[in-house]
């Protein structure tokens, strides 16, 4: 069986390519906009600009990710003294959603599923010594950051 991180990466790539055919959306070249091409700009260590394809892309996913996130907040009861219902399944559907932009926001960074695990791994690890050193803005240093690789 696939790994279900990896086929939800896949799954995501496809949904991407077919509404970049769809909407017959360009790169710079002026071919149609593939997300292997994407991956590929995210993976390269070259400065980017403001104008790169990954920067406006990877701007495209995250005000799309911070708009779900927003409709998930929509889902949330605030008043306390409210007779309302929270309705999960619009709720799991959102986070589903947001899964899709986070997904295509790793894919355009150039980071595959092996890629998210492995640094996903590193931060869990640097953030669990961060709490057993009592984290907090005095002591906060982003180097240890910067090792995650």
């Amino acid at each position: 069986m696939q790994d279900k991180l990896e086929l939800l990466f896949k799954m995501q790539s496809d949904l991407n390519d077919f509404v970049f055919q769809k909407k017959e959306i360009k790169d710079s070249s002026g071919a149609i906009l593939n997300t292997e091409s994407l991956f590929k700009m995210g993976q390269i260590d070259t400065p980017k600009g403001p104008n790169s394809e990954t920067n406006q892309w990877l701007s495209k996913y995250l005000e799309a990710l911070n708009d779900e996130s927003r409709e998930l907040k929509e889902e949330l009861l605030w008043k306390w003294w409210s007779k309302d219902s929270l309705n999960m399944q619009n709720i799991r559907v959102e986070i589903v959603d947001q899964l899709h932009f986070w997904i295509s926001l790793a894919l355009t960074a150039g980071m595959d599923a092996d890629k998210v695990f492995d640094i996903y791994c590193q931060k869990n690890k640097l953030n669990i010594e961060r709490q057993n050193k009592e984290y907090s803005k005095a002591n906060k240093d982003e180097k240890d950051n910067q090792e995650i690789a």
